[in-house]
């Protein structure tokens, strides 16, 4: 019997019940899925608006913390941060009013679609050379996607 069942079986006995144990569970349900990894919440939560997900490969190699867990930032710039490498120091107080944390990788994300939205790909100029030879983006020019 299951260690699980003997110990049910053992507090029910100590509590007075006598009601006979539940069978032993015979399927074997495994370990969790392992997490979403970051490169795919990017792609799912920008499926709408593929260009920020090359936008995101090429910034930030879809990283939002590094290997010692801190927020991961930007070479250039250090103020840049996470996976869509939004500046504090441009955008931290919008971001504040807006109620969107840019270190975490929700907020981060929220806050480049609102950015996204208000100036299009503009403040990821700078990694243009790496995004602007995607398909999407040349699909984007040509007016097929958003």
């Amino acid at each position: 019997m299951h260690l699980a069942a003997n110990f049910a079986l053992a507090v029910s006995l100590a509590l007075g019940g006598a009601s006979a144990p539940a069978p032993a569970q015979t399927t074997w349900i495994g370990p969790m899925p392992a997490a979403q990894t970051v490169e795919q919440y990017v792609r799912e939560y920008f499926a709408d608006t593929p260009i920020m997900i090359e936008i995101a490969r090429c910034e930030s190699r879809f990283k939002q913390f590094d290997s010692d867990g801190s927020i991961h930032r930007g070479v250039v710039n250090d103020l840049d941060l996470g996976v869509m490498q939004v500046n504090e120091f441009y955008h931290g107080k919008t971001a504040d009013k807006l109620g969107l944390d840019l270190y975490s990788i929700q907020g981060n994300v929220a806050y480049a679609k609102y950015l996204y939205e208000k100036e299009g790909a503009q403040p990821w100029i700078s990694s243009s050379p790496c995004w602007s030879k995607s398909k999407v983006a040349k699909d984007l020019a040509l007016n097929k996607v958003k």
